[in-house]
């Protein structure tokens, strides 16, 4: 079993790609269309510092590591439009996601309110500001860059947790909600994901994602990638991903950035069928060489190509 270490790992290399980072973006704010240009994406750093809750004993700031954070330049009605772009893989389902992802956004929003006033401070263009504006730091004219989060979930199970502040809250009195302010996740998982949603993808997320929600149907992961052609050319950190999120148990050669899925799932097959044979062989106290005549004859192999197979697992 792949460590969950290993999965954040994997996941956040994949979600760094900016083919597949502007993709996720692509399809969640503009429908798939492709507004956002991998090359005009810029990483920017993703620690931010926030004062804990729930511990009375900490009274220091503790650092939060977001797992993906960029500026994105994008281009609508002759204008120059400025964003920042956060993603948090999921491994496992997250019940206070709202409230994290909420915290992430507020930070980032403070960061930036600091930040213009310390443009100010070092500027001394106090000149003509009111006394609000000075003591706040951010005057009447600052704006601030829209900060969007994204979730991508990498299970194959329901979403089930809750996806908006008002979601993990028991008073349903409306008269109280309307002043209570409500945040909701942006989520993209697969379980969700039908064929004509998969369409809006255009890097291989469509391929990682279709295989993550098929991953417990044999017949139907088999049938994905045998009519998706992509699947006989994916890039080796689709690859990895695939494997630490659904145990497949696929074979990644060390020098390999493209691989043939349709093969590595017959080979998978193919090296069950010859376990069990040798299994049976071993239990039944049949010699190695007429062992691996049995593997040739049983999957129409030479007796060199069985040897071979079969002295991985003797």
């Amino acid at each position: 079993m792949i460590h969950l270490n290993n999965k954040d790992t994997y996941a956040k290399k994949y979600m760094s790609n900016n083919n597949v980072f502007a993709d996720a973006f692509n399809f969640l704010i503009y429908d798939g269309e492709e507004v956002i240009k991998p090359e005009n994406l810029k990483p920017l750093d993703t620690s931010v510092l926030a004062v804990p809750f729930g511990d009375t004993d900490k009274k220091e700031p503790v650092q939060k590591i977001r797992d993906l954070l960029k500026s994105a330049e994008i281009k609508e009605d002759g204008e120059n439009i400025y964003l920042i772009l956060g993603v948090e893989n999921q491994s496992e389902i997250h019940y206070a996601m709202p409230v994290r992802n909420m915290l992430y956004d507020v930070l980032e929003y403070t960061r930036q309110v600091e930040s213009t006033a310390k443009a100010h401070r070092e500027a001394k263009d106090y000149k003509g500001v009111s006394a609000g504006e000075f003591l706040s730091g951010f005057y009447k004219n600052d704006k601030l860059v829209p900060v969007i989060t994204l979730v991508v979930y990498f299970g194959a199970d329901k979403w089930e947790a809750p996806r908006s502040i008002y979601d993990m809250l028991e008073i349903k009195d409306k008269r109280i909600l309307s002043f209570v302010t409500d945040y909701r996740i942006n989520l993209i998982a697969p379980y969700e994901l039908d064929d004509e949603k998969a369409e809006k993808l255009h890097s291989n997320l469509k391929e990682v994602l279709l295989y993550i929600k098929n991953s417990n149907d044999k017949e139907k992961l088999r049938n994905l990638v045998q009519n998706d052609r992509k699947f006989s050319r994916l890039e080796r950190d689709a690859v990895c991903v695939i494997n630490a999120f659904t145990n497949s148990e696929l074979k990644i050669n060390k020098n390999q950035e493209v691989f043939d899925m349709c093969k590595a799932l017959l080979d998978i097959k193919e090296e069950g069928k010859i376990e069990a044979i040798v299994e049976m062989c071993k239990d039944f106290e049949i010699s190695y060489s007429d062992t691996i005549k049995k593997v040739a004859s049983k999957l129409k192999l030479t007796e060199e190509e069985a040897e071979t197979k079969v002295k991985e697992i003797w």
